[in-house]
């Protein structure tokens, strides 16, 4: 997948040429190694996460590392002139881990918060369900701990999103959500600095029940609602467009007073 990225051909690629928006790709955590490629940026912390549902994902420190890769990258592409940052993620089975953020920063329960990600069956769901659970009692996350809690349910991607995030609103750029792991992430932000959330648009509505969970909590409305649940920043790109013609309606049409009718 990190390969088909970097190599043009998938839909986040195919999307981002037609709304003008280019891709990058960072690795904080993909579990092999890769090929070096002009769009990778290399940040690994550990080659993935450890099972939440028996110990911590990871400790903290490679939790704020994380953090801070997703925000160095930010930070330079804000530096190139990009203006828009929007959010994607590509990981092996992080809907789970998103769920579980999801519930401890909402306080609701794993079943409100955790879906079918791929398209699991009814016996896998329950049993995904009761990872969460599981994680959630081992853990008592407190959501005043947002690292801890980042640190002990999330992923490398959730937290360099996070980093995104919090780069974003420090330098007045906003940044756009895609799914329900950016939504989670969202939340991560949102513990660490809670006026980061005011440089937030939420692209669309995932399939995912966190990802509406979420979104209520953080205040966001959806731009889009289209039953989405591919990732990779796919459903935030295609809400670029209506966010490009608002600027333009708030930065170029006319007030009547502005008028000269004669």
């Amino acid at each position: 997948m990190v390969a088909n990225f970097c190599g043009d051909g998938a839909a986040v690629n195919a999307i981002a040429k037609s709304v003008g928006a280019r891709v990058s790709v960072l690795d904080v955590g993909v579990a092999t190694d890769l090929p070096r490629h002009p769009r990778l940026r290399t940040a690994r912390v550990r080659p993935g996460t450890d099972d939440l549902s028996r110990k911590p994902a990871m400790n903290r420190e490679e939790a704020a590392r994380a953090l801070m890769s997703g925000a160095g990258t930010a930070e330079e592409l804000i530096g190139s002139g990009v203006d828009l940052l929007v959010t994607g993620d590509m990981g092996i089975g992080n809907t789970t881990p998103a769920a579980a953020l999801v519930s401890a920063f909402t306080g609701r329960p794993p079943q409100e918060t955790t879906g079918r990600g791929t398209g699991i069956n009814d016996e896998t769901l329950s049993l995904k369900r009761g990872v969460v659970e599981e994680a959630l009692a081992l853990h008592g996350p407190d959501p005043d701990d947002p690292l801890g809690v980042l640190a002990a349910l999330g992923g490398l991607e959730h937290a360099a999103i996070a980093g995104v995030i919090l780069a974003g609103a420090a330098a007045g750029v906003p940044v756009v959500l895609d799914g329900v792991i950016s939504n989670s992430a969202a939340l991560v932000a949102q513990g660490l600095a809670p006026d980061s959330t005011g440089y937030l648009f939420a692209g669309h509505l995932s399939a995912e029940p966190g990802a509406a969970v979420a979104l209520e909590h953080l205040g966001l409305r959806p731009l889009l609602d289209l039953g989405l649940r591919l990732g990779e920043g796919t459903g935030g790109l295609l809400a670029v467009p209506l966010l490009q013609a608002a600027a333009r309606v708030l930065g170029e049409m006319a007030l009547l007073e502005d008028l000269d009718l004669g």
